[in-house]
């Protein structure tokens, strides 16, 4: 009898550690999305999360033997790429502030990309648009919050990780990251008042 349980994350980066080199393939399939749109709403540019995204694997390969099962293992590569995401930001600010220009740094992609999906099962354009503007203008507001503020309030609100898990990808207290989603989410319900839903 053939078992379908599917392996968990620490299986599959011991598999890789033990030099099945399948399993990293199997992580880079399961973690694709979901780093990839917290990549994006750290950065706020979609060229820019893919290519953090790749390096976060390639860290992943380079560094898969220095993971230890002290932590779990999506913590730790959540810890990758928001390292890498906040190195980025870090640059960004020294080439904004070297540049004579004030056009340069990065800007918010005008892909036409669904972030969130908002199911209806009514068809009313004018809804569906109603809700899409919605949909960017949070965004747009989430962009705008400080950084540890931003990091928090997409861990829980929009990867929906545990207090715990952010804690530990973050390396901050409980209380701590409590705090940080409470006032991220004051100061997004301030900016969004004049949202009726």
């Amino acid at each position: 009898m053939l078992n379908n349980r599917k392996k968990s994350d620490e299986e599959l980066i011991r598999e890789l550690q033990a030099g099945r080199n399948e399993a990293f393939d199997e992580i880079v399939d399961r973690f694709t999305g979901q780093l990839h749109n917290f990549i994006y709403r750290i950065v706020g540019n979609r060229t820019v999360a893919e290519d953090l995204l790749q390096e976060t694997f390639i860290r992943l390969w380079t560094h898969r033997d220095k993971y230890r099962e002290i932590a779990r293992f999506s913590t730790w590569l959540y810890t990758v790429a928001g390292n890498l995401a906040k190195s980025e930001l870090r640059k960004q600010r020294i080439r904004r502030y070297l540049s004579l220009s004030s056009g340069s740094g990065y800007s918010r992609d005008s892909e036409d990309e669904k972030v969130f999906e908002l199911p209806d099962k009514t068809m009313d354009p004018n809804r569906d648009y109603e809700r899409r503007n919605i949909v960017i203008r949070v965004e747009e507001e989430i962009q705008e919050l400080p950084l540890v503020f931003r990091e928090v309030v997409v861990l829980r609100d929009v990867q929906e990780l545990s207090y715990e898990e952010i804690g530990l990808i973050l390396k901050i207290p409980l209380g701590t990251v409590k705090s940080r989603i409470n006032r991220a989410r004051q100061r997004l319900q301030a900016r969004l008042k004049d949202i009726h839903q």
